[in-house]
């Protein structure tokens, strides 16, 4: 274990914590693996249960033998930078974390191949850059049974720091990859694909026609936006969630939530 006194968020070393940029910290720092941060010590103890290799760890000095004891005996022999509670409450946020980071490597992105493999429900989200919203999504998807989740390439980063702290460690444990939004690749691997969006030719979201299907795919997009014209045409079929007193939609993380429980196998 090797513990590095700071006495200045300037120190070189712990830019990746405070000072870089989520693009930086993808592109920056060993571009052909990039870095992102995990907070809080149960998030951290997810990441690492789920083999993500850590690069180094910050914590307040009370820490290294209070919450962080745990996660240094498993880190091996990467540096440990600590400082006072002053010095690191100056990073934006740090009161949430429970006074512990760890800056970890990205894995490979898998392929869409890998992420399908046995997969019968999965949600492919459009277009969604709020970092709160994805990571509620995948907290939503790991606790009610979706196998996994496909991202077109204008969502928002799931290992974002913050999607990473509102997931609670979720979006290391639903397969994820990115994806173009064409169905043909999801039709071919035999998912019958569901777009949820509001059209005359909807069906509710707890229709039983949905239960019957063996490998559903369900797209969603922003509530604002939604889905394009394209994508709800060529959809198998367009779903909708029943709502009251004229409310016509919900925020994507709830509405997340609700067409996940109704669709669980």
């Amino acid at each position: 274990m090797q513990i590095i006194e700071i006495d200045s968020l300037r120190h070189k070393d712990v830019e990746m914590f405070c000072s870089l940029t989520e693009t930086q910290l993808r592109n920056k720092i060993e571009p052909d693996k990039g870095i992102f941060i995990a907070e809080s010590p149960k998030v951290i103890k997810v990441a690492l249960d789920d083999g993500y290799e850590p690069v180094s760890l910050l914590c307040e000095r009370k820490h290294i033998d209070g919450d962080a004891r745990g996660i240094i005996n498993r880190i091996g022999d990467i540096p440990v930078y600590t400082g006072s509670r002053e010095l690191l409450a100056q990073i934006t946020g740090y009161s949430l974390t429970r006074g512990v980071l760890c800056a970890m490597r990205r894995p490979v992105v898998k392929s869409l191949e890998d992420v399908l493999e046995g997969a019968r429900r999965v949600v492919v989200i459009y277009g969604v850059v709020d970092t709160t919203n994805i990571g509620a999504i995948f907290r939503s998807a790991a606790a009610l049974g979706i196998d996994a989740v496909l991202l077109t390439t204008n969502s928002c980063d799931p290992l974002n720091r913050r999607a990473v702290r509102v997931s609670m460690g979720t979006v290391f444990l639903v397969p994820w990859t990115w994806i173009d939004l064409c169905l043909e690749p999801l039709k071919s691997f035999g998912f019958t694909i569901a777009a949820l969006a509001l059209t005359d030719d909807s069906i509710p979201i707890d229709s039983a026609v949905l239960k019957t299907i063996e490998r559903l795919a369900i797209i969603m997009g922003t509530e604002g936006d939604g889905l394009p014209f394209e994508t709800i045409h060529d959809a198998d079929l367009v779903v909708r969630i029943p709502m009251s007193n004229n409310v016509d939609s919900l925020n994507v993380a709830a509405a997340a939530s609700v067409a996940f429980w109704e669709l669980r196998r």
